[in-house]
């Protein structure tokens, strides 16, 4: 995972801008999640982000315009605001996997402190 946390964190500075939602939506996501390889996503966002994709390229595009710019344009302002939900969503998760380690070990008896016994205080 490269710099995902800080595409989906210059996302969320466009979403948070100034302008027509769907144009902020369309500039968030071309401009910086468009190239994300949802393959070096976290596992517990992969399906998420895909299905975000699938929503973002559903139209085919005329006159030169973009995939995502023509299946935003059909889009209703709800289902746009909904996208911009899921995008910052997707950068929570992203933060929250970044911060949890990647394998955790049970701990064994082994690998337990023992407290010597001269530490232990007597009653």
């Amino acid at each position: 995972m490269t710099n995902h946390a800080d595409r989906f964190y210059a996302a969320l500075n466009v979403l948070a801008g100034h302008g027509h939602i769907k144009q902020r939506l369309i500039t968030a996501y071309e401009d910086y999640l468009a190239e994300i390889d949802e393959d070096e996503l976290p596992i517990a966002i992969k399906q998420s982000f895909a299905d975000l994709r699938r929503l973002m390229h559903r139209v085919s595009p005329h006159n030169g315009e973009s995939p995502v710019c023509a299946s935003v344009r059909k889009m209703s302002l709800t289902e746009a605001s909904e996208c911009a939900s899921e995008i910052v969503a997707l950068f929570g998760e992203v933060l929250q996997s970044r911060d949890e380690p990647s394998v955790s070990l049970p701990l064994t008896e082994e690998d337990t402190v023992r407290v010597p016994p001269f530490l232990i205080k007597s009653v």
